[in-house]
């Protein structure tokens, strides 16, 4: 490997014309400056010739030249993705549950649409899948239904979630006989998130004696048979706001509701980037305007 400071030194007499300006550029003196050529020199060649006060590069100068020109912008962009101050520029790596990530999908398409410097990488995933992965590095932040048990990994709350009864548009305010004679579509976290529900809604009665008439495993999709009179479903507020038509659909209002808090998860000692930051603030902003 070539000495940083040698190449520095190349670059800045090549630039001033001079050994002397070349010195005073960076701030050493002339010998080290004639020094940190000769070094090169030593090593491949002759670099520069020196004639009526000028300076010109042999071929090999030219060659080194170059490849010092490359080092310095790698290290200038190094520098910059180091220091992390700029929130339009950068990568942005984030994972969700669905249900809050279908609300926030299109907030993150705008907010790259409106800086192009981002790229925005966007995974859905269960909330234990969510740890492992900022463990394995993959991503910068997650949102999460529980906090973390792994002591390298921290919490804060994020925003509330309630949970919802979905009918098809039209029904009246339904009463434990219009739930059986719809029936439920299923989903996976269906039977327990209308459990929670039910237990404050019908207490006594059990999720176990309504019949399914269907079952649907992508969050996007559940409440298309809903919406077409096949039955009814639970859901979570933001996979309900995010239906395209929400004039087909009875959403039945719950007082006081049942409320899931989703958790921000970062890792402990890992401050987050800018643009993680910005992202941040734009999806509080988006959820509150919701």
């Amino acid at each position: 490997m070539i000495n940083p400071l040698w190449l520095r030194s190349l670059l800045a007499v090549v630039a001033t014309g001079s050994f002397t300006r070349a010195a005073e550029a960076l701030d050493i003196t002339q010998a080290a400056v004639s020094q940190h050529i000769r070094h090169l020199e030593d090593g491949y060649g002759r670099l520069l010739l020196r004639e009526r006060r000028q300076i010109e590069l042999t071929p090999q100068g030219r060659l080194l030249f170059e490849y010092a020109e490359e080092v310095a912008a790698a290290t200038a962009r190094l520098r910059a993705r180091l220091a992390d101050d700029d929130p339009a520029q950068g990568a942005v790596s984030l994972a969700t549950p669905g249900s809050i990530g279908l609300a926030l999908y299109r907030c993150l398409l705008d907010l790259q649409a409106r800086h192009p410097g981002l790229q925005v990488s966007h995974r859905f995933a269960p909330s234990a899948q969510i740890a492992a992965m900022l463990l394995d590095g993959q991503i910068e932040f997650g949102l999460s239904t529980r906090p973390p048990d792994d002591t390298r990994l921290e919490a804060s709350e994020f925003v509330d979630e309630a949970l919802r009864l979905v009918l098809p548009a039209g029904h009246p305010q339904p009463d434990w006989a219009v739930l059986q004679r719809l029936g439920m579509i299923g989903h996976p976290d269906g039977a327990d998130m209308a459990a929670r529900l039910f237990s404050r809604r019908y207490p006594g009665q059990r999720v176990s004696t309504l019949p399914e008439r269907g079952f649907v495993n992508q969050i996007s999709l559940i409440l298309e048979p809903v919406a077409r009179g096949l039955g009814f479903t639970v859901l979570p507020q933001f996979a309900v706001s995010a239906f395209g038509r929400p004039s087909e659909l009875y959403v039945v209002e719950q007082d006081p509701p049942v409320v899931d808090t989703l958790w921000l998860v970062t890792r402990r000692e890992w401050p987050l980037s800018a643009a993680a930051s910005h992202a941040l603030e734009a999806m509080r902003a988006h959820l509150a305007a919701m």
